[in-house]
């Protein structure tokens, strides 16, 4: 399988995956929302067997996710809603468990 995007801390016992994207076609908006709906299946099937579950985060842009709305719907669900585009990107670690990874000042 693909390697995710980002693995955070490691690709050992993650706690954060995200997946990050811009395209503007569907098939590739279509590929990459797929990949992200089964790191969230596979986040489930973790803990279901005693391990501990990952935070899926998509980070998604372009013309190719407006276009795929039923896989967005469905993405928004199994992801928690941990969906982030350009606009709303400066939300990303004040808004997902990667705010626990902050370094303090």
């Amino acid at each position: 399988d693909q390697a995710p995007d980002f693995i955070i801390p490691d690709e050992f016992e993650p706690s954060v995956i995200i997946e990050a994207k811009l395209t503007e076609d569907d098939g590739t908006a279509r590929d990459k929302a797929t990949r992200i709906m089964r790191l969230c299946e596979m986040s489930a099937e973790r803990e279901r067997s005693g391990g501990r579950r990952y935070e899926v985060i998509a980070c998604l842009a372009g013309r190719g996710f407006g276009v795929r709305r039923e896989d967005m719907r469905q993405m928004i669900l199994k992801t928690n809603g941990k969906i982030f585009t350009p606009k709303t990107l400066d939300r990303l670690v004040d808004c997902t468990s990667l705010r626990s990874f902050r370094t303090k000042a």
